[in-house]
């Protein structure tokens, strides 16, 4: 567990030296900063006001950026060590190749979810000063959401790490990976499914193997809980899950995903061929 830590330990403090840290986290804190700017606590969009709707557009832009920034920068862990002959130092230290995989994990973790929290927490104590009303429960569940969707590509990250061969090959297979998943996006298949007379059920489902549009539609959901916006579909979603069953599984589901990918990682990079 000391290696483990220490491993993790060692991951935080070089990537809070790297430049991408510094953007990711001027992005993020940028957005916070320019949705109060351009005054979207005091617009009204479906009813919503106040804090409510600068946290809706704040998780619908996250979406966008963090998976992208995530994956590009994670594929690098192993690769990038594995192509600086790292493994040979690793290879003479008392450090297990468990300690240092699942170290790094959890380190990267840390320094991907903080920036992303702390600037919706920022935004948070502002409106608490301003006397603006916080939704809390937006809030806590958007936050779970944002943990999710970080630990998701996260494990899909170390997972394409390990199984690339060289940084530009896991950096490529990245970015296919976050465009396969957008072109999947807001159901833009299930027409096509539809007419070609795939079950609605089974069109659905299928669009939500996607983790992408799982948060999405999670996040609309907490505003609008009978899901408008997504039109007949929101039928089966709702009548597959219900509301609440819905949420919970956008919180298990990529979890899972994750977790999965994390463990063939660790999988692969122990049986594979390190230097």
């Amino acid at each position: 567990m000391k290696q483990l830590w220490l491993t993790a330990k060692l991951d935080i403090v070089e990537s809070l030296r790297a430049r991408w840290f510094q953007i990711y986290t001027l992005i993020f804190g940028g957005i916070v900063a320019l949705l109060f700017l351009f005054g979207l606590t005091e617009s009204r969009v479906l009813g919503f006001i106040g804090l409510s709707r600068l946290l809706v557009t704040y998780i619908q832009l996250t979406m966008a950026i963090l998976p992208i920034f995530v994956l590009i920068t994670t594929v690098r862990s192993v690769a990038g060590d594995r192509e600086a002959g790292v493994f040979e130092y690793l290879l003479s230290l008392p450090v297990s190749l468990f300690a240092w995989f699942w170290g790094k994990i959890i380190g990267r973790y840390i320094v991907v979810f903080a920036p992303v929290f702390l600037a919706m927490l920022a935004a948070v104590g502002w409106a608490t000063i301003q006397g603006i009303e916080v939704p809390w429960a937006i809030f806590g569940y958007y936050s779970a959401l944002l943990a999710v969707m970080s630990a998701c590509f996260l494990g899909i990250g170390m997972l394409i790490s390990a199984l690339a061969r060289s940084t530009d090959m896991a950096q490529g297979a990245a970015f296919m990976v976050w465009l396969g998943l957008l072109l999947f996006l807001d159901l833009i298949l299930l027409g096509v499914m539809i007419q070609g007379k795939v079950a609605p059920e089974v069109a659905v489902m299928l669009a939500l193997l996607n983790p992408l549009q799982v948060f999405r539609t999670a996040a609309l959901a907490m505003f609008d809980p009978q899901l408008i916006v997504l039109g007949p579909s929101a039928y089966v979603v709702l009548d597959l899950f219900g509301a609440e069953g819905f949420r919970l599984f956008a919180l298990v589901y990529p979890t899972l995903i994750g977790l999965l990918s994390a463990c063939a990682g660790y999988f692969v990079f122990k049986r594979g061929d390190l230097p």
